[in-house]
């Protein structure tokens, strides 16, 4: 099967966990398009949607799905998502999207991240794919040394030709050259650094269930 097939794939199988009556909990990318599109055949059975990113409430909105405001809700059932890299124990690097923050934001809201990847994204130790993280751009310069230090080379995303600006308005340092073998330990220190707003490890939100797309179908993996 190729990639998109099996992003399809693991789209729909993301369906089973959405509830009749609830708002569902929406992320950002390519994966979760396949899911938004599949969303819209049960739109009528849920109240809405809370979006992770601009792009995912736009796609929701011309599919005829209500979208709230995060603010606008107290606790989500579930909150549907893929990811850039996921290890044998849930944690995740997210961010390839550039919504990492409000990724990060409503998955915290949620009760249940469902993580919905194909195969290629099963990694033993985090850190091949580049580390997304969104800072403050009068802090680039310094927080390029301080991930110097640990070995790792950052660079700023650009997008037709000028940094990229987030949702938030913000920039996004990719890391190269990092082996995240402590996740929960790597996220706590940089989240400190000032001038980060969100580094793109998951790990105090992990998933709790991830549907991996492979040749053989749907593979369920609970953490």
């Amino acid at each position: 099967m190729t990639q998109d097939e099996l992003k399809t794939l693991v789209g729909h199988a993301a369906l089973n966990y959405v509830e009749d009556g609830s708002i569902v909990g929406v992320g950002t990318g390519s994966t979760v398009n396949k899911f938004i599109d599949a969303l819209a055949s049960m739109k009528d059975r849920i109240a809405g949607a809370v979006s992770s990113s601009l792009a995912s409430t736009e796609r929701l909105q011309a599919l005829g799905i209500k979208v709230f405001d995060a603010g606008e809700v107290d606790e989500l059932a579930v909150y549907i998502d893929g990811a850039d890299e996921i290890d044998h124990a849930g944690y995740m690097v997210k961010g390839g999207g550039a919504a990492l923050t409000r990724e990060k934001i409503v998955a915290a809201q949620s009760r249940r991240f469902i993580c919905i990847a194909d195969k290629s994204k099963y990694v033993d130790v985090l850190g091949s794919f580049p580390l997304p993280v969104e800072v403050i751009p009068m802090s680039v310069r310094r927080i390029t040394r301080q991930f110097a230090s640990m070995g790792g080379v950052a660079t700023v995303r650009y997008k037709d030709g000028k940094p990229l600006v987030t949702d938030n308005g913000q920039h996004i340092l990719e890391v190269t050259g990092l082996k995240i073998s402590q996740p929960v330990v790597f996220e706590s220190l940089v989240s400190q650094w000032p001038g980060v707003v969100t580094v793109g490890v998951f790990a105090f939100q992990k998933a709790h269930v991830c549907l991996l797309g492979t040749d053989e179908g749907v593979e369920t993996l609970v953490f």
